[in-house]
């Protein structure tokens, strides 16, 4: 099977996503998984979707990947500026693409994607942030998400914090960080901040092995001031922040 490469929440980070698949390439992979969250951002929406077409990626659905096409058909979220800036930019086969995306997905390898949890787009598997920052939830929160999924080994992204965490049961969650976007600050379910304290893009490696999954963290450096240009162009100052220290205001 060799090296697949695992890829999140590349949210039109279309410089970031250049630099992680260049990057991954010249390791070796053999395969690419991105788990959603793809085209959302005051980025290069266009840019990044026309990268993807050049490339195979197996590719799931993300939260925003589905609130831009529920925008577009005038869902809640259409009067949001940025929103509007993604709408205005991407073609019709790219919302089509999106629309169709699987939610979830099984690999024959015993490998379980999600992008949230296995039930839920919003759903954070892995972190708990009722204290304002992420902490990796207990053992029995965890598996109780899991308990309809048997695969050994779980990737998810949405919390844009790259982790790795062997449960009770055996299994393997995996989440590989974001690719475009190494911070941000969120309200729902509870106030709280996702910082990774660098303007790195954030992949993953994994690999069987005769005793597992060997699992390598990538942090990439990339061109990123064009993306906080871009972002500030855009009048999102928050994203120009984070995009450039991985902290979040």
């Amino acid at each position: 099977m060799g090296k697949i490469a695992v890829m999140a929440d590349i949210h039109s980070n279309v410089w970031a996503l250049e630099a992680v698949l260049s990057d991954a390439k010249n390791k070796g992979a053999r395969r690419f998984v991105n788990l959603g969250d793809t085209l959302y951002g005051p980025l290069a929406p266009k840019e990044t979707w026309e990268l993807l077409q050049g490339e195979e990626i197996m590719t799931i659905k993300g939260n925003q990947d589905r609130q831009i096409y529920e925008a577009k058909d005038g869902g809640p979220e259409e009067d949001n500026p940025t929103m509007a800036y993604v709408l205005s930019e991407l073609a019709s086969e790219a919302f089509e693409w999106m629309r169709a995306l699987p939610p979830t997905l099984v690999l024959g390898e015993g490998i379980f994607l999600c992008h949230g949890t296995p039930d839920s787009d919003l759903g954070y598997l892995l972190e708990d942030v009722s204290g304002g920052h992420a902490q990796v939830r207990s053992d029995g929160e965890i598996t109780g998400d899991l308990v309809h999924t048997p695969e050994g080994l779980v990737l998810c992204g949405h919390t844009h914090t790259p982790r790795a965490v062997t449960l009770g049961t055996g299994q393997l969650v995996v989440n590989p960080g974001s690719v475009g976007l190494p911070a941000y600050s969120d309200d729902a379910p509870v106030p709280h901040r996702i910082e990774n304290y660098s303007h790195h893009a954030s992949y993953c490696l994994i690999e069987p092995s005769s005793t597992g999954w060997q699992v390598d963290f990538v942090r990439v450096p990339y061109a990123y001031r064009h993306a906080v240009d871009a972002a500030t162009l855009r009048k999102r100052d928050d994203w120009a922040y984070s995009l450039s220290t991985g902290r979040a205001r």
